[in-house]
């Protein structure tokens, strides 16, 4: 049965459970809404970096700190449509474009993410974006244009956020959420692991994403890549027990969503990621870099996939299997 009202004791209990009972009751419900050992496979471009006005502790694109990412215009149609094509030759289905903005604008920029949105689409690619804050009638915009997904991550529980963030409020993501769900887009929502959080506001994420009227179609779960020259330099990283149990605890509570086993993931060896699997991970990010952090390339996964007996998910799946309903 999914569930969206989910109290903050349910959740709790079922995070703290012991971590092999709680692999074993995430993978029982992941049997049951799931195809077990079909994994989406996506690919994220950074067709902006760098240069924004941003303060995200975590974030290397942010102007204010000196990590050394050189600011970049945005890109031309033809570099991110080609981008797109390599990526669907190495078995992405889906493509998600970042732009380092704090928000959309309605400019000559936007109007080029529109072009690229609908050339994404005509090669075949489930599309995804991430450009920050967005009005509704920008959500709509980019459905007509053909966009598929958009992610706008909580990244943490209300209480901490402040201690991340404070150039926009966590009212204003959730109000960019909810005008992605009166356009028609799915939605693709998580957080990050590793800044600074207690277990307590990972629980409150959870909840926030659980108790949604309607669940995130995908739920990114990132482990902090600490970057010279953040204010989170130097944290610790997160332990693979960590991500496995954020990704079982996701998986129970949103039974049908995309659980995707995000940033961090290139530290991780073959046997920590199959641990994630089993514990309800059903999607992933692939290619030399997840905007401008280092990920496992396509070959590496080829090799994953080939030992784990991994098949990769269909593009646009969910809309074919309603029409054949």
């Amino acid at each position: 049965m999914i569930r969206n009202n989910w109290t903050i004791e349910e959740i709790r209990s079922i995070y703290y459970k012991p971590v092999l009972e709680l692999i074993h009751q995430a993978s029982t419900i992941h049997h049951q809404y799931n195809t077990t050992g079909e994994v989406q496979v996506c690919t994220l471009l950074s067709v902006k970096t760098g240069g924004c006005s941003e303060d995200c502790s975590y974030c290397p694109q942010a102007a204010r700190y000196n990590t050394g990412v050189e600011a970049h215009k945005l890109m031309n149609y033809e570099d991110v449509v080609n981008k797109a094509l390599d990526a669907k030759n190495g078995g992405s289905t889906r493509f998600c474009m970042g732009a380092a903005w704090r928000n959309v604008r309605d400019n000559s920029d936007f109007d080029k993410v529109i072009d690229m949105v609908k050339g994404v689409n005509a090669v075949g690619l489930e599309v995804c974006c991430t450009l920050g804050m967005l009005t509704e009638d920008q959500a709509k915009r980019l459905k007509e244009a053909g966009l598929y997904a958009y992610n706008h991550n909580l990244d943490t529980s209300d209480e901490h956020y402040g201690e991340i963030i404070t150039t926009r409020t966590y009212d204003d993501r959730l109000e960019t959420l909810n005008n992605v769900e009166k356009a028609g887009l799915s939605v693709c929502c998580g957080g990050i692991i590793g800044l600074g959080e207690t277990d307590e506001d990972r629980i409150k994420l959870l909840h926030t994403l659980a108790t949604r009227a309607q669940h995130p179609e995908s739920v990114p779960v990132n482990a902090l890549v600490s970057v010279k020259g953040t204010p989170l330099e130097g944290k610790e990283k997160v332990k693979v027990w960590e991500m496995v149990r954020m990704i079982a605890t996701a998986r129970i509570l949103m039974p049908k969503s995309m659980v995707r086993l995000s940033a961090g993931r290139n530290d991780m060896s073959y046997e920590q990621q199959a641990l994630c699997f089993m514990a309800g991970a059903n999607s992933i990010f692939t290619g030399e870099k997840l905007l401008t952090t280092p990920n496992p390339d396509f070959d590496a996964d080829k090799e994953m996939f080939s030992l784990l007996g991994l098949t990769p998910r269909e593009s646009f799946k969910a809309e074919k299997e309603a029409v054949e309903i």
